[in-house]
């Protein structure tokens, strides 16, 4: 499902009415902007933000200049998209990197937030950057919280540094001077969380925070906790002051509260956001693009972002050379899936697109299953009927169908699919100028 998809569409839904109008009224942008609080209010914003949204927007969009405009609808939606910038933001906020180090984070939240398993992305997202991270295991509450945080620092190839279950800020004093001595540059420290909030666990946040130079605290929050993520943003906050937060679950079926109301309560900016289960399904926040992809605009600075990451330069001039050629094969087409698969998959992608809301787009729409059952029909393939598809015959269409689990008339599909896309690639060919591939 696209990011905040029932919010998006009832904004669409609103402005849509708008735009058909022309020129504008007063009590029409009013009208309009009671409807945009319900749909806050139905997103789980918190009620004291989304009056104050609803307000700040009012006074601009009831202006002479936006009322005698050419066109009113197109500037009530730039006001929007504006106040849902400088509500979430208004900029993206990096991670503080101490100038002398290591840099230390202090990971915090509830239990079930998903804060372990942030820690070892946290942990990989710094290594790309150049970092060296040690992941420190200060959860000695939970039953084998310290093993799940090994197993997900293996994922991340990053050291976890643990003393068994002595008392979490002595492990934390004891981590820090073991990163000086060996190099370590960041150290992630993670905490125990509870089903609650406690007196307990505050205290023992307190005394890790007196104990190291901490020099960033994270709180880690699941966004399907809709208002009660405010009310647990503001404890913490008031407890620890909270440097940042990171927001988890942002691929599941979020009604955006969280997201929108975080910063506005607590004065602390949301640094990064849970995209996915796998290790590296995390993202820097930026309140442009999800405002943008609110209003169902789209997030193409991210998809292309995602892109890079996915396909190295060599990579997309060769697969450039190929489809100019005409030389793709299905080795290639394969390979596409996989780049795909990288990028977190058709939906998401989708998602990013400008106008995706208006498709009304669902996890049936592109099927994922599908995709899967075409690369088991490729790789049921010997090489050289990959790189030669018109040797396929009735006897070896049989023989991929029996391997790869589907049918004939699925092979049969798929090679009809393969020579279409072929043949839009030889438009290509000859065409003036240079053939750019979207990555």
């Amino acid at each position: 499902m696209a990011l905040f998809a029932s919010l998006s569409e009832r904004l669409n839904h609103i402005f849509s009415k708008l735009t058909k109008r022309g020129r504008l009224t007063e009590l029409e942008i009013r009208t309009a902007m009671r409807e945009v609080r319900v749909a806050l209010l139905e997103a789980d914003v918190n009620i004291k933000v989304a009056k104050q949204f609803i307000a700040e927007v009012s006074e601009k969009a009831v202006g002479q200049e936006v009322l005698t405009s050419l066109n009113p609808a197109q500037q009530v939606i730039k006001i929007v998209n504006d106040e849902l910038i400088a509500l979430m933001g208004p900029a993206n906020a990096k991670l503080e990197i101490s100038p002398k180090p290591p840099t230390v984070i202090l990971m915090c939240g509830l239990q079930g937030s998903g804060k372990t398993t942030m820690c070892a992305k946290l942990a990989l997202h710094l290594k790309k950057q150049g970092k060296k991270p040690l992941l420190v295991a200060g959860d000695i509450y939970r039953p084998a919280a310290i093993r799940q945080l090994q197993v997900m620092g293996e994922r991340a190839e990053t050291e976890v540094f643990e003393k068994g279950t002595q008392a979490p800020a002595k492990t934390a004093k004891q981590a820090v001077d073991y990163a000086l001595k060996m190099g370590y540059d960041i150290v992630i420290i993670d905490t125990a969380g509870r089903l609650q909030i406690d007196e307990k666990l505050m205290q023992e946040l307190e005394e890790i925070k007196r104990e190291v130079p901490v020099t960033e605290i994270l709180l880690t929050i699941d966004a399907m906790i809709g208002q009660e993520a405010v009310n647990v943003a503001e404890t913490f906050n008031r407890r620890l002051s909270i440097t940042g937060v990171i927001l988890t679950k942002l691929d599941s079926d979020t009604r955006g509260g969280a997201c929108l109301s975080v910063k506005a309560v607590t004065g602390k900016p949301i640094k990064f956001i849970g995209v996915g289960e796998k290790i590296g399904d995390l993202e820097p926040f930026y309140p442009d693009r999800m405002a943008s992809r609110i209003l169902g605009m789209g997030d193409v600075l991210s998809l292309i972002e995602k892109a890079q990451q996915a396909v190295s330069e060599e990579q997309a001039r060769e697969m450039e050379r190929k489809m100019r050629e005409n030389s793709f094969t299905l080795t290639d087409y394969l390979q596409q899936f996989e780049t795909l698969k990288k990028m977190g998959g058709a939906n998401a992608l989708m998602s990013m697109l400008p106008g995706a809301g208006k498709l009304k787009l669902s996890e049936g729409d592109i099927d994922e299953k599908r995709m899967e059952r075409t690369k088991a029909i490729i790789l049921s393939m010997t090489p050289r009927e990959r790189e030669n598809p018109q040797i396929i015959n009735s006897p070896r269409k049989r023989r991929i169908a029996l391997g790869s689990g589907t049918s004939v008339q699925e092979v049969n599909q798929l090679l009809k699919q393969f020579d279409q896309a072929k043949q839009l690639m030889k438009k290509f060919k000859g065409g003036k100028g240079k053939m750019r591939l979207p990555f």
